[in-house]
């Protein structure tokens, strides 16, 4: 691969349609694991003007107020005004829920089906991806495009920026040198805003008060700055565009940066793999690359639905490794549990801890719930690689 580029990564505000259901569907996996921890949730949902689709399958002895939830995450988002042309209020909530099939449900019961282990909830691969050019092993440009969208809705909800709507989206291409990161080329922000501001307003704040504080030092002379490049964002969220859930699965990862199994996370508990393992991947990557074991690497993990060993594992260090990609994958046996119920409780993931992770990003969050972001395994790979070598994060 040429070692100098352009790499552009985008993130999406919480009151994005799209990420409006992830966070519906993942509040209302919340809702259920916190009555029942053994509750089997696949949640979708959908959003378009005035109106919510909830449905899938759910298997719980837990009752939750549905309606009373999904409102309570539009509100939460910031759509409680009637004039944004969707509010939590008076938009229409249809529900349409049902068992999960029991043919899957004897391949992922414990000691039910084919196998006495809690298998895979379904067949599938998932990736995992770390590297050391940000302080949360993440790469620059989606770790930027986060902060961009995650201090835009920090704005609007101070108040500090009185004109923002919810709905927006960032966009930051980083030039690369010799394979590291040199500076931010450019930077694409839109936001939904109010009717009455200005164009040059909306500008000059945006660099102003969030582009310059979170991009710092990565932006010169010539970055290149699009502010709502269509002039006008004030019609957004539902009305502007139907969101679906699963609908942002590259934003939630790793910004394009390496590869996507295709399985969306938001609404699944985590008996589904393709949650829990994709986080089990970020897990084990982040500690190879903590441990200095490489600089990068990617981690795909396989699994075939109701069988609880993966059916493959493979480590991609980029030739950054300090020892063979082979060798790594060893490691990765020898140091990581990898059947869904060990994953389960490793990362302790039968917790209402869900909704959070719906926006900014499931990878590079340094908060107590994602468990998947620890590097507490960095010493026992040390030991097991026995390879002398200094580490610089």
């Amino acid at each position: 691969m040429n070692s100098n580029f352009l790499f552009s990564s985008e993130s999406v505000t919480e009151g994005h349609p799209d990420k409006i259901c992830d966070q519906i569907s993942d509040a209302l996996l919340d809702a259920l694991l916190e009555k029942d921890i053994n509750s089997r949730v696949a949640i979708e949902t959908l959003t378009t003007t005035g109106l919510i689709v909830v449905a899938g399958e759910v298997t719980t002895h837990a009752h939750v107020d549905v309606q009373k939830v999904v409102r309570s995450v539009v509100k939460k988002i910031g759509y409680d005004k009637p004039e944004y042309g969707f509010n939590s209020d008076d938009c229409s909530v249809l529900v349409s829920l049902h068992e999960q099939s029991p043919d899957i449900s004897q391949g992922v019961s414990e000691g039910s089906g084919l196998f006495e282990e809690q298998g895979a909830g379904d067949q599938g691969i998932m990736f995992g991806y770390a590297t050391n050019e940000t302080p949360t092993l993440m790469p620059l440009p989606i770790y930027l495009a986060h902060k961009l969208t995650f201090n835009l809705a920090k704005l609007r909800k101070s108040g500090e920026v009185k004109w923002l709507r919810p709905d927006g989206k960032a966009q930051v291409t980083v030039e690369y040198e010799d394979g590291k990161p040199k500076r931010v080329h450019t930077v694409v922000v839109s936001t939904q805003h109010d009717p009455e501001v200005s164009y040059d307003e909306i500008k000059s704040t945006l660099i102003e008060k969030l582009i310059k504080p979170v991009c710092g030092d990565w932006l010169d002379d010539e970055t290149i700055f699009y502010i709502n490049p269509t002039g006008k964002f004030v019609i957004g969220g539902p009305p502007g565009d139907t969101g679906v859930t699963g609908r942002k699965i590259i934003v939630d990862t790793y910004g394009g940066v390496g590869s996507h199994g295709g399985g969306a996370f938001s609404g699944k508990d985590p008996s589904k793999v393709d949650r829990s393992a994709s986080y089990m991947a970020r897990y084990i990557a982040k500690n190879l690359v903590a441990s200095g074991l490489c600089d990068k690497c990617e981690v795909q993990l396989a699994y075939a639905i109701g069988v609880a060993e993966p059916v493959s594992i493979f480590v991609n260090s980029f030739s950054t490794g300090k020892i063979s990609d082979e060798k790594l994958v060893e490691l990765v046996k020898k140091v990581f549990k990898l059947k869904p119920k060990e994953i389960i409780e490793e990362l302790d993931l039968l917790r209402p801890i869900y909704l959070k992770t719906a926006a900014y990003g499931h990878f590079g969050r340094e908060e107590p719930e994602f468990t998947w972001e620890k590097i507490n395994k960095v010493e026992e790979l040390k030991k097991q690689a026995d390879v002398d070598f200094d580490v610089h994060l």
